[in-house]
Formats: C-alpha cells, sequence, structure tokens
C-alpha cells in the first residue's frame, strides 16, 4: 500500500509504503515546482522497474549470463483515444539470441505489465 500526503507547499506531495518515502509533484508548465516524480512518471516507473526484476529472475532461473538489466517506458499520448505504453529493455551479458528472445518473452509476463494490461474493467473506489 502507498500512501500521499501534501505538504501543503504547492502540489508537492510526499508518498510512502511505511519504509520509504520520495516526493511527488506537477511539473512547473502545470503550477507544481517540479520537485518530484509526476504522477504519469511514477507508473512509467513502476512498470520499468518491474520489467527490470522479472528480466533478472528470469536469468538467474535459466541461468543465463545476464550481467545487467535495464527497462525504458514512456506513456505515448499521440492518440487521446487509446493508452500505449512503450517499452525496451537492455540486456547486458553474453547471451546468445535463444537467451536473448527468451528474456523477453519472460519480460512480457512481468506481473504490473499483467495489471496493466487488465485495467480495461478497472474500478476504482474511493472512501
Amino acid at each position: 500500500m502507498i500512501e500521499s500526503v501534501e505538504q501543503n507547499d504547492g502540489y508537492i506531495v510526499q508518498f510512502t509504503n511505511g519504509r520509504y518515502t520520495a516526493p511527488g509533484d506537477m511539473p512547473v508548465d502545470k503550477g507544481g515546482r517540479g520537485e518530484g516524480f509526476r504522477p504519469h512518471e511514477l507508473l512509467e516507473a513502476a512498470l520499468a522497474t518491474c520489467l527490470t526484476m522479472t528480466v533478472r529472475i528470469a536469468a538467474e532461473k535459466f541461468g543465463y549470463p545476464l550481467v545487467r538489466a535495464g527497462a525504458r517506458v514512456e506513456i505515448d499520448r499521440s492518440d487521446p483515444d487509446a493508452i500505449i505504453l512503450r517499452c525496451s529493455l537492455d540486456l547486458d551479458g553474453e547471451l546468445d539470441p535463444a537467451q536473448r528472445a527468451r528474456l523477453l518473452r519472460a519480460a512480457e509476463n512481468c506481473p504490473v505489465g499483467q495489471t496493466l494490461a487488465r485495467l480495461q474493467g478497472l474500478e476504482v473506489t474511493i472512501a
């Protein structure tokens, strides 16, 4: 669970999982100070982090020589009627084409990606 609390300083909020805390804010052009993560950046970060971790877990499971994994995620807002998350993975190591392909397939099963893919029936309950 994540909790957020405004800091009575524009749009700046602190969000926490009870152990770690980070700032959120709106960009300057939207009235914020730009002193924290934008909400959409947090969505991108959730997917990028999960993709990277999922690839690492798969590489360890299969015994692949993955030295380092990284992911880049960007929300494409060019179509106002679609939600498009553009993702790319960087896989460093002496991976052969079959190993690389298997890790890319594993990334398709990252839990955050799977959750986002099912958002069609999203229900938000605010109490």
